[in-house]
């Protein structure tokens, strides 16, 4: 996450670790802490490598790579900019400051850190498109909402922002839990959205809102569909798949209770829009 001095990301200092039990890392340029697969990754803005011997040296953790990026390469290279979905319009806070907005529009202040979610792959862009669309045509049906694998929180800000009373944002990932709640302070929004860090498969969450998004991998989905606890929602928002995957997934979906209302794509990506007819 960016704090003083930095106000952008630049460039990416990345370190992996072949351990999970490293004591916290207290350095000024430390971008965030991600536990991944029995690894720890450190990103940092700046080389860190006599403090990485160090780490080594007091914990025997071997690093398994290492890497210097530039932070578009990260991000795909995309140039993480200011971009509008009427009526959100969503700047990062290097832009933020020099945001202007006419009365119609909400202005979303994000730090996307090196977390996914950042608005611009096709996938969120869809999800968010169809939160709007759903909000803005719907407003009275969505006063709840559970965001699952929030990443940024940007799907949840922007759910709140448009008038839901209720969200529970997911991820499994504490750093990106931690991106998530400071972003949700940036835009306060913390008493709408309450994030939580949870192993989707391991422990489902009650899922009875009014709207569920999971813009999730296909195999995290498959298992999600598999579970009848899962059915709970009046509307989902399903995406993170292509077209390939498609028929797998539709296979997997209890058709004598869900309407396929729409169905939207954005490059080699698809989204689903489905009515729950068993919501109670």
């Amino acid at each position: 996450m960016l704090k003083s001095p930095y106000t952008r990301y630049d460039q990416l200092y990345i370190y992996n670790f072949d351990r999970v039990d490293l004591e916290k890392i207290d350095d000024p340029d430390l971008i965030g802490t991600w536990i991944e697969d029995d690894t720890t990754i450190l990103f940092f803005h700046k080389e860190k490598q006599a403090l990485v011997d160090t780490i080594c040296a007091q914990t025997e953790a071997k690093i398994l790579y290492q890497a210097r990026l530039d932070y578009q390469d990260w991000e795909a290279g995309l140039d993480i900019t200011t971009f509008t979905v009427p009526p959100l319009t969503v700047a990062p806070l290097w832009e933020a400051e020099q945001l202007i907005v006419d009365e119609e529009s909400i202005p979303i202040r994000l730090d996307p850190s090196v977390i996914f979610g950042s608005g611009f792959h096709p996938t969120t862009r869809l999800c968010l498109q169809v939160i709007t669309d759903l909000l803005t045509s719907h407003p009275a049906e969505i006063r709840t909402m559970m965001d699952m694998g929030t990443g940024t929180g940007l799907l949840s800000i922007s759910a709140a922002k448009l008038g839901v009373k209720e969200v529970r944002a997911y991820d499994n990932n504490p750093f990106a839990c931690s991106v998530a709640a400071k972003n949700m302070g940036l835009n306060d929004c913390q008493g709408q959205i309450q994030v939580l860090e949870a192993d989707l498969r391991k422990a489902l969450p009650e899922t009875g809102v009014d709207l569920v998004v999971a813009n999730l991998y296909k195999g995290l989905l498959l298992d999600l569909f598999q579970n009848q606890d899962f059915w709970k929602a009046k509307y989902y928002i399903i995406s993170g798949f292509i077209p390939s995957m498609e028929e797998e997934l539709l296979a997997a979906l209890p058709m004598d209770q869900l309407k396929l209302l729409e169905r939207r794509k954005s490059e080699c990506w698809r989204l689903w829009l489905l009515a729950n007819s068993n919501f109670q």
